[in-house]
């Protein structure tokens, strides 16, 4: 459930977001979920992949900013409330999410939603206790 995250410093520039992903597939490392949160200038481009600490190396000898951290996964059934049924739970325990996005998985009955969470080991708890799986 808990898993590693690539966060990357991009400039808002045409062609530079196809540099990155064409540093990670040279180096043939598969891209399993990403999100850009943006600004006029820059943004931060968020990735799982399956190899993170050496996507981590090769972006960095490419003179990129890039960091690491935790984040959970949920599978969520794929059908309308799926998500608002994570939410809700996490909400009534008082756990807040600082960021999130989602992606569907290789089955068309589940979808996966990746959660920046302060409260990492009580929300994991949480979603174990009621069923939610994560990916690994």
């Amino acid at each position: 459930m808990i898993i590693k995250q690539i966060s990357i410093f991009v400039e808002n520039k045409p062609g530079r977001l196809a540099e990155i992903t064409g540093i990670i597939a040279a180096n043939n490392i598969n891209i399993r979920a990403l999100s850009v949160a943006d600004t006029t200038h820059f943004g931060i481009l968020r990735i799982i992949v399956d190899n993170p600490e050496e996507v981590e190396r090769v972006l960095r000898e490419a003179g990129l900013t890039v960091s690491i951290t935790s984040v959970i996964t949920a599978c969520i059934h794929n059908r309308p409330g799926g998500l608002a049924e994570v939410l809700t739970l996490l909400a009534d325990n008082d756990i807040a999410i600082e960021y999130m996005y989602a992606f569907i998985a290789k089955s068309d009955n589940e979808a996966y939603v990746v959660m920046r969470i302060e409260a990492e080991t009580a929300a994991v708890k949480l979603l174990r206790e009621h069923g939610f799986e994560g990916m690994e």
